[in-house]
Parts: structure tokens; C-alpha cells; sequence
């Protein structure tokens, strides 16, 4: 057995399955669950043509590269979306598809990462565990920013001495960031281009939620976009992540895009054709027809909007959260323990939401999720209101 396998931390859901296993929660309160971060809208009903239509794709062995029009699909989705220049992605060398976002990125870290070389990967604090669990097995270290309320929830690349960013190989970005909901501007992802082309180490931007935001004439920027603006119109040191599963609400279909730096993503292919990733063809046809579509995007957005309105006037008079831009995450600060609190919510409301301090690890003598709760507002907008009411009321009997 790799013995990195031991040095693994639980997954914050399993460690709330055990927080909560010795509770029964009041049997005459429906369940409901702010805990995983899971789409619940339906997905758009033209997939059920696109799937009869390409079927036949279970035939036969996919290409690890994709095919043509799937690549064509995204690249021109990613183009229009961060106003590229038409021949800013080459489709044979820039882009290629992923089994999801959480697949891609597990794998481009074991691709990247040198561990003869005393490896260093840079994050934010609080974090998606993927990033730590890939380093693990990678055999990097990881060092964590914390991202607290000091600091607007986002990295200050300040607090990395000249040393660490030398022996950085990977620095994870996650905007619209999960947990804290938090966008990174567009002078926040300059600079972290030009440490990683000072040192360089190579951006990994985690852009899953980038299509859910609330205000829709300020859509988050993105990594290649402000390569674009400064000039890096290679894409040198930079790859980013996209995923279906949150903006079109196929987390079941498995389907995303790594695209960038063609020298990285060239040899990431190389390492691919060996790890044996390939994405069906069937589900490269859904894919395509979801990257071609704007429409159901739109009423998405629309839906999540109304799920924040509606949580945020039951919450903003007894709890403080950053102001969420993007993301279907809120996080608030709890008046007690978040752990404790957690528990109680489910043994008096029967609500599961998620502590903050399962999504964080102790950096800098402090753990920047504790005292926090990661809400996921994905039920509907009824539930969502009727979960905030639930978490209020258990606050003002405190």
C-alpha cells in the first residue's frame, strides 16, 4: 500500500456522518440538508434527445484527446465567456476533457509535481481537501493562506516568503471559492501570475463555480482572461479547471475541461494516455450540446439568486458572512462552537449543515473555519427559506 495513503485526513463528510451518528434527530421535523454542496435543479431537458441520439458512443473505446467537436464546444464556450481572441485556444494543443473537475485536478498534481525537488503547494485556507489529499500523494508539502474576515476571506500572497514561492511547484486558486463564496479580483490574479512567472511554478485555478454569481453584469474573472489583459497570451504557468456539474446541474455526468499552458497541457496528455481517463463519447455529445447552451446557464443563476435573496433577509439580522458574489455557498460566523452547533442543529431542527472547521486545518496557530458553517443553498428555494428559519430560530432561543 502507498504509504502516503496513511497520512490522509477523513473527508469532511465522514466527519460529519460520525459527528452526528450518536444523535436522533425530532421525528416530527422534515430532514432537510445545507450540508452537501450537491445541484438539485434539473438539468436541461434537451439532454434526453442528445442521449437517445448518441447512444451508440458505448460502442466503441474513446480517445483520451476528445474528439474534435467536443473540444471545439468548450474552447468556444471559453473564448465567448472570457472575450479571448477567436484563436487564443487551439483545440489540439490547449484543451482537453476531464472526468469532472475533482478527477482532473487529483491527477494534474501527481503529473506536476516533482517530489525529488523538496515540492511545495501553496492554497488558501479554508480549502477543497482534493488539493491537500493530491499533495499528500504527490509528496508535496502544503502550505496553507488563511483566508479570513482580516483579509476579505481571500489569499494574501504576502505571507509566502521568497524561499516558499522557490519551492513552490503548484498554487491552487479557487474563485468564486469554495466555502467562503469570495471572487478574486482581477489585481489578485495578476499578481499571482507574476509570482508564478517569477518562480516558476505553475497557477491551478479551480473555476467549478464560475457560472454561478449574482450579479449578472459582473461575471468573475477567470485565469485566462487576465492572461489576456497583462499580455501572457500563452497562458505560460497557467491551467484552469472547468466543470458541468455545477453550471448545468449534471454532477452525475462527470464532464469537465482542463485548458492553458500547451507545453503542460501537451505532456499532461502523455501522463493521461497512461492513467487511462477517457471520457465516453457518449457523454462528450451531452457535453458539447450543454458548452453550446446559454440558456439554461441563465435560469440557473436566476434560481441560486433567489435561493440567496431569500436566505440572506432571514439570516443578515442574527449572523455575520462575507457578502456572498458567487459560488451557492454562504458562510456565517456561529455564535458557539461550530461543531456544537452543527449538532444541535440536527438533534433540536433536524438540519445537517457542514462546520467550517472540516473545511479548514490549523495554520498559523488558528483554524480560519472554526466558529463558521458552510451552508450549500442547492435544495429549493422553499427548503432553503425554511432552513434559514429553522437556523434562526435555534439562534434567538440561544
Amino acid at each position: 500500500m502507498h504509504p502516503s495513503l496513511l497520512k490522509l485526513k477523513a473527508y469532511p463528510f465522514e466527519r460529519l456522518k460520525d459527528a452526528l451518528a450518536d444523535i436522533s434527530p425530532p421525528r416530527n421535523t422534515t430532514h432537510l440538508s445545507f450540508s452537501i454542496g450537491e445541484p438539485k435543479h434539473r438539468f436541461p431537458s434537451f439532454l434526453k434527445q442528445v442521449l437517445n441520439d448518441s447512444i451508440h458512443g458505448f460502442n466503441y473505446y474513446p480517445s483520451i484527446k476528445g474528439t474534435e467537436y467536443f473540444r471545439h464546444a468548450a474552447a468556444d464556450w471559453l473564448i465567448t465567456r472570457y472575450g479571448l481572441d477567436s484563436n487564443a485556444i487551439d483545440i489540439d494543443s490547449n484543451i482537453l476533457p476531464i472526468n469532472g473537475s475533482r478527477e482532473g485536478l487529483f491527477a494534474f498534481t501527481q503529473f506536476r509535481i516533482d517530489p525529488t525537488k523538496d515540492p511545495l503547494i501553496v492554497t488558501s485556507n479554508p480549502f477543497y481537501q482534493i488539493y491537500e489529499g493530491a499533495a499528500i500523494i504527490a509528496g508535496a508539502r502544503i502550505k496553507f493562506i488563511n483566508s479570513v474576515a482580516e483579509n476579505n476571506f481571500s489569499p494574501d500572497f504576502s505571507r509566502i516568503s521568497e524561499n516558499e514561492w522557490r519551492r513552490c511547484q503548484i498554487l491552487h486558486l479557487c474563485s468564486p471559492n469554495n466555502p467562503t463564496g469570495t471572487v478574486l479580483s482581477t489585481e489578485q490574479i495578476t499578481e499571482a501570475i507574476e509570482l508564478a512567472l517569477k518562480h516558476d511554478f505553475t497557477i491551478v485555478s479551480d473555476e467549478c463555480y464560475s457560472e454561478i454569481y449574482l450579479d449578472e453584469d459582473f461575471p468573475p474573472p477567470g485565469l485566462l482572461e487576465v492572461c489576456k489583459t497583462i499580455g501572457n497570451d500563452k497562458f505560460k504557468n497557467c491551467i484552469v479547471f472547468h466543470s458541468l456539474s455545477k453550471r448545468s446541474n449534471v454532477p452525475g455526468l462527470r464532464s469537465g475541461i482542463v485548458t492553458g499552458d500547451a507545453e503542460l497541457i501537451t505532456q499532461f496528455l502523455r501522463f493521461r494516455t497512461y492513467h487511462g481517463s477517457s471520457m465516453s463519447p457518449t457523454v462528450q455529445k451531452i457535453s458539447e450540446a450543454l458548452w453550446q447552451d446559454e440558456t439554461h446557464v441563465l435560469e440557473n443563476r436566476a434560481h441560486y439568486r433567489n435561493k440567496f435573496s431569500a436566505v440572506i433577509e432571514i439570516l443578515k439580522p442574527v449572523m455575520s458572512f462575507p457578502d456572498p458574489k458567487a459560488s451557492f455557498y454562504l458562510w456565517p460566523k456561529t455564535p458557539i462552537d461550530d461543531i456544537a452547533m452543527t449538532r444541535d442543529l440536527y438533534s433540536k431542527q433536524n438540519l445537517t449543515v457542514l462546520p467550517g472547521q472540516f473545511m479548514s486545518r490549523l495554520s498559523d496557530g488558528t483554524n480560519p473555519g472554526r466558529n463558521r458553517l458552510r451552508l450549500a443553498l442547492v435544495a429549493p428555494v422553499a427548503e432553503c427559506r425554511e432552513g434559514a428559519n429553522r437556523i434562526a430560530s435555534y439562534i434567538k432561543e440561544l
